[in-house]
């Protein structure tokens, strides 16, 4: 149109009309996704600014699971998992491995006597150029069963009005058996001796074609030896890291990596609510954790652990969550990775 000066200046002002119109029709979407056109839906962005403590976000930092230390060492998949899924990571060998041990708080400077859930974030990457993603925590369930009611749950922790929580297990009654395990299950003093699962629901399609939906876990070797919080207190505030460093420069920390696979009647879209004990489980393979580096500098700083970033043979399913958690992590990273300057690099390879 731009190429036609004869034509006559109606046409014009037509194709800028047309134009107007995409452009508008594109802000308007913009506006939508971010929340202005519509206040009470849940964006991203709220998630996010939930998760911040009272004193702030640690610029530079994620805005949740803020404490955490890097590892790198292998996946070695013995090849029982071609069973469920055609992921190459599945077949027979040894992959590539990087993560993060970390803690679920906001907080930087929380003891980490004084954080409950801990977690493990994991990228697997196979020689046809795709990774598997995942970021799992160690309760046997989730707080609460859809993303809105997380994000009422981050509200009434922060909010000073002292019936704040009583009034959400009351909305939310699946968040009582959270309560129960945080008040019972017993503390470790290491990474190394924790148990971390997947809690959402995925879907494996296997080179035949056949689906399940299944889960997973992380069961560690070593033993897991229970210690009180006020034991734990005394190590100081950040024992995590300094004993996880410590063990793995002794000898590599292993995990076994079990696929649990539901049955039909299994709730597959609330990760609230865990499988029964008996439902088929599938060894596939060892995490072998042999290197410790601190996350200032260290490979797992700049990893996004989207639960989302899957290889061919896996996909999401109707639990909610992981694109909650895709679309949160995505603000979490754009934010801090805009703040480098207040988490700057000490090592050779420091970005300016």
């Amino acid at each position: 149109m731009i190429q036609r000066p004869q034509a006559p200046m109606r046409f014009m002002f037509g194709s800028l009309a047309v134009i107007a119109i995409v452009v508008g029709s594109g802000a308007a979407v913009f506006a939508y996704t971010a929340g202005w056109l519509s206040p009470h839906r849940l964006t991203p962005t709220k998630i996010v600014d939930a998760l911040a403590p009272p004193t702030g976000a640690a610029l530079g930092h994620r805005r949740n699971h803020v404490k955490g230390i890097c590892f790198a060492g292998v996946f070695e998949a013995n090849g029982a998992g071609t069973a469920l899924s055609r992921a190459e990571v599945f077949t027979q060998g040894r992959y590539p491995a990087l993560g993060r041990f970390n803690l679920a708080t906001a907080n930087i400077d929380a003891p980490d006597a004084t954080v409950r859930v801990r977690g493990i974030g994991l990228q697997i990457s196979t020689p046809d150029g795709q990774e598997w993603r995942s970021a799992m925590i160690d309760p046997p369930f989730f707080t609460v069963s859809t993303p809105r009611a997380f994000y009422e749950l981050l509200r009434a922790s922060a909010s000073k009005d002292p019936n704040a929580m009583a009034t959400f297990t009351r909305a939310n009654p699946e968040f009582a058996a959270f309560a129960a395990w945080a008040k019972s299950a017993p503390w470790t003093g290491s990474y190394a001796e924790d148990r971390f699962n997947s809690l959402n629901s995925f879907v494996f399609t296997n080179g035949s074609g056949a689906e399940s939906t299944v889960r997973w876990s992380l069961l560690p070797a070593a033993q897991p030896v229970a210690v009180s919080p006020d034991d734990l207190a005394k190590r100081g505030p950040d024992f995590l890291e300094q004993e996880i460093a410590e063990r793995v420069r002794g000898q590599p920390q292993r995990w076994t990596m079990i696929v649990t696979v539901a049955d039909p009647a299994d709730p597959t879209a609330d990760p609230s609510k865990a499988w029964p004990a008996d439902r088929r489980a599938i060894e596939v393979g060892t995490l072998v954790v042999q290197q410790i580096q601190a996350e200032r500098d260290g490979p797992c700083r700049d990893i996004n652990f989207d639960p989302t970033v899957l290889p061919a043979g896996m996909r999401t399913s109707d639990d909610p969550f992981p694109a909650a958690r895709s679309a949160a992590y995505a603000k979490s990273y754009d934010l801090r990775t805009a703040e480098a300057k207040d988490y700057p690099r000490t090592g050779p390879e420091a970005k300016p």
